[in-house]
């Protein structure tokens, strides 16, 4: 996540070189592509986290905001 970042809420996912920018609420790719598969476990994980995506996307629309630390997919 980008602080100011314009878009509706969001995030970046980078794989091998690749990136896709996801939307929080749906999971679904906005913008670029990773892989299928990488795609599905992005997916699954912002079912697992969306309440603590948005607390961080909005705490990065802040003046001075930061954000915290998620729980990687295991």
């Amino acid at each position: 996540m980008y602080a100011k970042d314009h878009l509706l809420p969001h995030f970046h996912a980078e794989y091998n070189g690749e990136e896709a920018i996801f939307s929080i609420e749906t999971g679904n790719t906005i913008k670029g592509e990773i892989p299928r598969k990488q795609a599905r476990l992005v997916q699954a994980w912002v079912e697992l986290h969306r309440d603590e995506l948005m607390d961080n996307y909005n705490l990065l629309q802040e003046e001075m905001g930061s954000f915290k630390k998620i729980k990687p997919l295991e």
